[in-house]
């Protein structure tokens, strides 16, 4: 098969072209997701029952259905409910790109929410008994030592989930938004070009994914400096050791004398 490079570089600027949009189905949904994560987690760890309930409900819906067929209820099915076609709510539902940060976003929110769970449980409760002793007060306590551990523990999970919900974005082209999925699309329909056109999205996606796991692994690292400095302290006393060692053979070795026959 010959290479045609022409089309993969024209079918990578098309491609480029609608990579905003991806990024804005992307950012969205994590914005909107992560505030209504924050939500279920407070009802999931609230005392009262109904609450407790409730969030357990959402969790088991949104974790438990395919994300393909939650995005086409949104798109296709609440336009069939006349009170949603004569509310307030109707000009942001009719938009197919709404539709799907939407759907996005009320998916992701069931993960993100469970993964802030774990990370808030991961935390010691030695920590939080000393803290109060201290004095602090709950919302301090819960910026300088809560949140933070919390936030390091949650983080290698939260950024499969980020990955995850990268490449879920693609499934906005089945409800006609055209992010760099239905553009794809669009191309193989007029060229019939399928290796290539895939190939060309597949290698942005992988990029973008890549960026996000790196910019997640650096704010993981710096918040866990003491890490570091634990792994470079271990690693020192070896490498001294193991100099020192080497310097004494070598001194050894220069001072011995040959044996004589007395000696036997």
């Amino acid at each position: 098969m010959n290479i045609d490079f022409d089309f993969l570089a024209d079918t990578l600027l098309k491609l480029l072209a609608a990579l905003p949009v991806t990024l804005g189905l992307l950012v969205s949904s994590l914005i909107a997701g992560g505030l209504l994560a924050l939500v279920i987690v407070a009802m999931r760890l609230s005392p009262l029952w109904p609450l407790n309930r409730l969030a357990s409900g959402y969790l088991l819906l949104f974790r438990g259905s395919p994300l393909l067929i939650q995005m086409f209820l949104v798109y296709y099915g609440v336009a069939q409910f006349q009170a949603i076609r004569e509310s307030f709510l109707w000009p942001l539902l009719r938009a197919p790109f709404s539709c799907a940060v939407l759907s996005l976003a009320l998916c992701t929110a069931a993960y993100t929410a469970e993964i802030i769970r774990g990370g808030l449980q991961a935390v010691p409760h030695g920590e939080i008994e000393a803290a109060l002793s201290c004095g602090m007060s709950r919302f301090t306590l819960l910026r300088r030592i809560v949140g933070p551990i919390a936030l390091r523990y949650a983080l290698p999970s939260y950024s499969t989930e980020v990955v995850l919900l990268a490449k879920s974005t693609a499934l906005a082209s089945l409800v006609t938004v055209w992010d760099m999925t239905g553009v794809a699309q669009q191309i193989i329909q007029k060229t019939y070009r399928t290796m290539e056109v895939f190939l060309c999205a597949a290698a942005i996606y992988l990029v973008l994914n890549f960026l996000i796991v790196r910019a997640l692994a650096w704010l993981e690292a710096k918040l866990s400096p003491h890490t570091r400095a634990r792994r470079s302290t271990a690693a020192e006393p070896t490498r001294a050791v193991s100099s020192r060692e080497s310097n004494e053979l070598q001194a050894g070795l220069t001072r011995s004398e040959p044996i004589s026959d007395s000696d036997l």
